[in-house]
């Protein structure tokens, strides 16, 4: 007999839950068969299956954790080997100890760990009084010491959330250790057996939550044959095929939802741990503190008192905004009651969007408390359109959150900037719903203008706010794609960025909504250069939008210290701070040689200005460093020297080096690499703009490419998003003016191609 893993493994009608019981039922066979062959006749003995196999949640890939448990017979070592050499001739992980009950006490008295373990002691084959006696003292030691385990148990599930991130959240999730996830569960059920503490109603929840994430984690580990429990981009798709789900974006949306319960009910349960723990069982304070009229504040959570009135449809909104005020949670007795409110009417009352406002501006907190309410299935009685946005997957690095919580996280970061803007209610309720459009068919950005018009109407704003509220969702993008891509010097940009605005309550509410929204996106979404070149687009468009001249803020380049170093003749090679110089002789592909020694030493280009003149080129970049904010020029330069005179092997070294710094596997969704045209971008320059997956060397080949077409580059704009660029050019022919539209079509291809080359 064997473990039949492989006849398992091929049984696909097996999934989940089935096929780790399953399994779990094979290994109690073997195992039995191996122990009454090894104990014959002899008594005092057990077997007992501990941790996750004591649960019967054995995937193919799990340890077999197993206790050979005794009464002090002497001659136990022989009948341990006797079945432990067996299971390891099947290839499998075995968990082993051999232990008397005193000596598994002992042991689970000084160790978190055994006591866990064995507080889910299953029996195999033996004596079933000897393991019922670990099983009956191992609970009552755990509930004796309950003081001192489980501090340690919420600081464990504390250090697990630091370690692994959100399970609902991640583009790569942790199944097992992230919040939200398998372990969180496993942490409740354990803490539950010192103190009864799951609200009424969380069992099932979180055992229907548990078996979503365990079915994807048993069927990770028989796609790969090996453990590990993050569910990797690259499986996602056959995880989902294999458990009868439509698609990778249904899969990881199932997922999210069952990891929010879990998330939920966890940080509830912990927090009443806590409590108890520091007030001790039975000695809650009843000192309440009057918060608003029938409501209270109660060892540190907000209760309603006397007959609610469950016909208000603000009430939900009324009192999550009260205790986000305060930054406490609603008692979960209070949510439930607040289940039975009914829907808020078309038009809102007034009040409901005081309330909504008052919520969303409390920042942080506003977060967990819109999570409670949508717990407990009553935010979409608030906002019926967030159904088609929540826990909805956004696949792609860039993105850290689903698209209902990357909302939330956007309006929490909006209201610790409203104090920025004159209207603070518009840039709170326009950041919660600028990606609303994600939920539905079409261009999000459309659709969402056409749903926010909807919503903002039936909140009850007045039209003219109605129609600010669509413009931050039509240009929730205009700030930072302009200041990352166009020349912020070119007066026609300034002025159609003004055009487009059209006021100065607009610009300043999507100032602040820009920062809010990239905040919430990523860390490659923010940073101080793209800040700092909002800011100076912001400045200048606010300078015409109040009157003044485009041509007053734009600045003059080259300066007059610039044209003195091109009309000198020599060639400067100069680097100082986070700026590169360079003037040398004009020339098809001298741009490209510069960035190519650049990116040789790890430095990405982040900007750059171009200006030919006399014959000559003066090239003004602006870098950033893999390594660090510090430069160490010396060896750039004397490289840079090497490379413009023509004396260095760029494309050889380059893929040297991308052999060398090869990156790991991509944590994203590419798309295909693109280049668009944009004509109309500038009257002097044809714009082209790249998108591309990042490469060691990639901006080198792209701006080779354009140099076999004797174009020049006079200014360029690039940004790495992770590990996708996207790069910016303003092309003008050699004789001056915008590229010849009949040239297009053939600069693209040799972009394209450009991009796609072995790296």
């Amino acid at each position: 007999m064997d473990l039949g893993r492989d006849e398992l493994a091929a049984d696909t009608s097996l999934v989940g839950r089935s096929l780790c019981e399953a399994y779990a039922d094979r290994a109690d066979a073997f195992l039995t068969e191996l122990f009454e062959a090894a104990s014959d006749r002899i008594g005092g003995i057990s077997l007992v299956a501990l941790g996750g196999y004591g649960r019967r949640e054995l995937s193919l890939q799990s340890d077999l954790d197993v206790l050979l448990l005794h009464d002090g017979y002497k001659e136990i070592g022989p009948v341990a080997d006797a079945i432990w050499y067996p299971v390891w001739d099947q290839g499998v992980k075995l968990g082993h100890a051999v232990r008397t009950v005193n000596e598994a006490l002992e042991l689970a008295g000084d160790d978190i760990d055994s006591a866990t373990a064995m507080l889910q002691a299953r029996h195999i084959a033996g004596d079933r009084a000897l393991t019922a006696t670990l099983s009956e003292e191992v609970a009552e030691l755990w509930r004796a010491k309950a003081s001192r385990f489980l501090p340690q148990l919420a600081d464990r599930v504390q250090e697990r959330h630091a370690r692994a991130g959100e399970v609902a959240f991640l583009l790569e999730p942790d199944l097992k250790e992230g919040r939200g996830g398998l372990r969180d569960v496993q942490s409740l059920q354990w803490a539950c057996r010192a103190r009864e503490m799951l609200w009424q109603g969380d069992d099932e929840a979180l055992q229907d939550a548990y078996d979503v994430l365990l079915a994807a984690r048993v069927e990770l580990h028989r796609r790969t044959g090996r453990m590990g429990d993050v569910l990797v981009l690259e499986e996602q798709d056959g995880v989902a095929g294999a458990l009868g789900v439509a698609d990778a974006d249904d899969l990881m949306r199932g997922l999210a939802e069952a990891a929010r319960i879990i998330s939920f009910r966890s940080d509830d349960t912990w927090r009443r741990v806590g409590m108890t723990l520091r007030r001790g069982i039975g000695r809650f304070s009843r000192r309440d503190r009057a918060l608003a009229p029938g409501a209270v504040l109660r060892d540190g959570e907000v209760h309603l008192l006397g007959e609610v009135d469950t016909s208000d449809p603000v009430l939900p909104l009324r009192t999550a905004a009260l205790a986000a005020g305060e930054d406490v949670p609603v008692h979960r007795a209070v949510l439930t009651l607040l289940e039975g409110c009914p829907p808020l009417p078309t038009p809102w009352p007034d009040e409901a969007r005081d309330q909504l406002v008052h919520l969303l501006g409390s920042g942080r907190p506003a977060i967990s408390h819109l999570e409670s309410l949508d717990q407990h299935g009553l935010f979409t009685k608030v906002l019926p359109e967030w159904e088609a946005v929540r826990s909805k997957p956004q696949r792609n690095a860039y993105h850290t959150f689903t698209v209902d919580r990357h909302l939330c996280e956007a309006a929490a970061n909006a209201a610790e900037l409203a104090g920025r803007v004159s209207r603070p209610d518009l840039l709170v309720v326009g950041t919660w719903l600028h990606d609303i459009g994600k939920g539905f068919p079409g261009d999000h950005t459309v659709v969402g203008m056409e749903i926010v018009a909807d919503i903002g109407a039936r909140m009850g704003f007045d039209p003219d706010d109605v129609a600010v509220l669509v413009a931050m969702v039509e240009h929730h993008l205009l700030l930072p794609d302009v200041a990352t891509r166009r020349d912020l010097d070119d007066p026609e940009v300034i002025q159609w960025v003004a055009d487009s605005v059209g006021s100065t309550l607009l610009l300043e509410l999507l100032h602040a909504l820009t920062e809010a929204d990239s905040q919430a996106t990523g860390p490659a979404a923010w940073g101080p250069w793209k800040q700092e070149l909002v800011d100076v687009l912001v400045r200048r468009v606010e300078h015409v939008l109040e009157g003044g001249a485009v041509h007053d803020v734009t600045e003059t380049f080259p300066s007059e210290e610039q044209r003195a170093l091109v009309t000198s003749g020599q060639r400067v090679v100069r680097g100082v701070g986070d700026t590169l110089t360079v003037v040398d002789a004009d020339r098809p592909g001298l741009f490209s040689r510069v960035t190519g020694t650049l990116a040789l030493h790890g430095l990405d280009v982040l900007d750059a200005n171009i200006v030919t003149f006399d014959g000559r080129a003066l090239e003004v970049i602006t870098v950033q460093s893999s390594f660090g904010p510090t430069f160490a020029w010396d060896k750039v330069l004397r490289d840079l020297e090497r490379a413009l005179a023509g004396r260095l092997a760029l494309r050889a070294r380059l893929a040297e080096r991308a052999a060398t710094y090869r990156r790991s596997a991509p944590t994203t969704v590419h798309s295909e690499p693109k280049v668009e045209f944009h004509l109309d971008a500038s009257s002097r320059a044809t714009v082209v703009e790249v998108h591309a997956p990042d490469s060691v060397g990639v901006l080198h080949r792209i701006t080779a490419a354009i140099a076999e077409f004797d174009l020049d580059i006079v200014r360029a704009r690039v940004q790495t998003l992770l590990d996708e660029v996207v790069d910016s050019f303003y092309l003008e022919a050699a004789g001056g003016g915008k590229v010849p539209e009949d040239v297009l079509p053939e600069l693209r291809r040799a972009i394209l191609h450009a991009v796609d080359a072995p790296r």
